[in-house]
């Protein structure tokens, strides 16, 4: 197997998934009418309900469903199972599942008046399911943010070459939405301008890498190179467990990525998290190109970059740990997510996206285009590693992806400093998206019984609080570790409201319903063996050798996953309810579409 051909296979998969499958759902199915007025321009507050062009908007989507899912997940998954079952699962998850969820969570949004999908529950199924949706979806982003505000920490920590991007990034995005929203100036002469000073600012980075590492050892040097926090990692070192601490350096980035993350929160959705979101495309983007482009013409001018290099089966069921098992069903359909279907997707779709459609005809460039890009992210992770690329998975991916776009005669350390600073914005614009939605879910969730809540700095500070009080005590290690069981289960259940959805205004359902059935039980089982997982190689071994902490997290861990999985049956049972109460009935006949204008 060769680059040349992994990247055909990604092209067609791409292009007959979305003209054969795709369009013939939104047509015949969904019926997307461009002259139904959106909540977007129905509701126009311009925090959150803000009509987009297309073009913005498909840049903004696609970039807060990217994130480190589909690179680090399709990267584990090569390497325990082979990169023949990754490319399968990437293939037939996007085109099945993965399009048809992140779609459908926006037109099921558009079509309720830009409600979020707990909104939508407790109008369709109940108000037990829209309750316990709401715990479910509070912790699950709350997992999310924490592990990514403590990789992304990491990240910006060790890797001070790409620290000035980053900052340039951020000034960028505001000058963006200044210049689109204020001063009104064209789209490509805006474009071009902070998308270039942004990538400029990349490429200096081994310029300005020294400033910054006098900045970590200024930062260390305050508490005489003594860490802040230390703790059990037992995710180190195979599972056997190892120190790891939290230094003043890396406490400072964790604030720094958090500042960010509240002005994103806060501010019109116009000012910063859009245009931000929008520059960090661009980069992500011209990284993609470069890196697929490369990959391909590799085979012809630089073979010893384009031959897959790691076996394309490995078995059926790997050693996880000293005593753990990783059967390929059902974790590797969890291990690979966001590239082939994600939850994350579907709830961002619904809650922020949605209320951003200027017209029906958008929903499927923007919903279902954006999932098969991110495929191709994904499949451009795997080929990455495939090729033989060192390190762990940020560093094989960064590794990877600068050989490749080292064939178009850029240095190679220019190169790896690109992709390193693409996977940083890939997950920090994503970051900050993680915390608004956060706070409309919480708001929603609480804010009737705890008022205060209602105030969105008020919602937003305590979302941030937790997060970094999760990064301090380590206790992320453990909750990551139900990341894709949690995401997957999410996508599920967003194809279950969906499934509902369809039934309730007499759609054909087969679409949703048939693949939520497959990630319902797919999901539900590997969090039964995460469980276990945890279990054995953690909880056991740490109360043997007396550690507390490790002890409790890994106990709360598993007590968590017992509880996603009753949560699930919860959920399930009324979804079941519900939809066969609206099979019996006729279907209701259609509303008329408001007028637009």
């Amino acid at each position: 197997m060769n680059t040349l051909l992994a990247v055909i296979i990604g092209a067609l998969t791409v292009y007959l998934a979305y003209t054969l499958y795709a369009r013939r759902i939104d047509r015949n199915v969904i019926q997307s009418d461009p002259k139904r007025a959106t909540p977007a321009t129905l509701y126009m507050d311009g925090v959150d309900f803000m009509p987009t062009n297309r073009n913005i908007l498909f840049g903004y989507h696609f970039k807060s469903i990217a994130a480190a899912g589909p690179i680090v997940g399709a990267i584990v998954a090569a390497t325990l199972w082979g990169w023949l079952p990754a490319i399968i699962w990437l293939v037939l998850g996007v085109s099945f599942i993965g399009w048809a969820s992140d779609y459908s969570a926006i037109v099921l949004s558009v079509r309720n008046e830009g409600n979020s999908l707990s909104a939508v529950a407790h109008r369709l199924v109940s108000p037990r399911t829209r309750t316990v949706l709401f715990l479910f979806i509070f912790f699950y982003l709350l997992l999310v943010a924490g592990a990514f505000v403590g990789i992304m920490a990491t990240v910006l920590e060790s890797q001070p070459r790409t620290q000035f991007g980053i900052i340039l990034l951020v000034a960028m995005g505001l000058l963006l939405g200044q210049m689109l929203y204020r001063w009104r100036t064209g789209l490509v002469g805006a474009t071009i301008l902070t998308v270039g000073i942004t990538l400029l600012a990349i490429l200096a980075g081994p310029l300005t890498e020294g400033i910054f590492k006098g900045l970590n050892a200024a930062l260390n040097g305050m508490t005489g190179g003594a860490p802040i926090v230390t703790y059990f990692d037992p995710t180190l070192a195979g599972f056997k467990g190892a120190e790891a601490k939290i230094m003043p350096s890396l406490l400072f980035w964790a604030i720094a990525i958090c500042v960010f993350c509240y002005a994103g929160s806060v501010l019109p959705i116009w000012r910063m998290a859009q245009p931000v979101v929008y520059v960090g495309f661009w980069i992500t983007a011209m990284a993609m190109v470069l890196g697929l482009g490369g990959a391909a013409l590799a085979t012809f001018v630089k073979p010893e970059v384009a031959q897959f290099q790691i076996p394309a089966f490995k078995g059926w069921n790997p050693q996880m740990g000293p005593a753990g098992i990783m059967p390929l069903w059902p974790m590797l359909f969890v291990t690979i997510a966001c590239g082939a279907i994600s939850g994350w997707h579907a709830l961002f779709g619904a809650v922020g996206t949605a209320r951003q459609i200027e017209n029906e005809a958008d929903m499927l460039p923007v919903g279902g285009g954006s999932m098969f890009t991110e495929f191709l992210l994904g499949l451009l992770a795997l080929l990455a590693v495939s090729v033989g690329a060192k390190g762990a998975p940020v560093g094989a991916f960064a590794n990877g992806l600068g050989g490749f776009i080292s064939v178009w005669g850029v240095p190679l350390q220019y190169a790896v400093s690109l992709a390193f600073a693409a996977f940083i914005v890939i997950v920090l614009v994503v970051t900050q998206l993680l915390f608004r939605v956060m706070r409309v879910t919480l708001t929603e969730w609480l804010g009737e019984v705890i008022p205060p809540l209602r105030n969105q700095h008020v919602a937003s500070f305590i979302s941030i609080a937790l997060a970094i009080l999760l990064v301090l005590t380590g206790t992320w290690i453990y909750l990551w570790q139900l990341f894709g069981g949690a995401n997957q289960l999410m996508a599920a259940l967003s194809l279950l409201l969906v499934t509902v959805w369809l039934a309730s205004v007499g759609k054909n359902w087969l679409y949703a319903g048939i693949p939520m059935i497959f990630m319902y039980i797919t999901t539900v089982a590997a969090i039964l063996v995460t469980a276990y997982n945890i279990y054995f190689n953690v909880y056991q071994p740490n109360l043997a050798a007396g550690r507390t902490l490790p002890v409790v997290g890994s106990g709360l861990m598993v007590l968590v996953a017992i509880l996603l999985v009753v949560a699930a049956a919860f959920i399930g049972i009324d979804g079941w309810r519900a939809f066969m109460r609206y099979l019996r009935r006729p279907a209701p006949a259609p509303k008329a579409a408001p007028a637009r204008g």
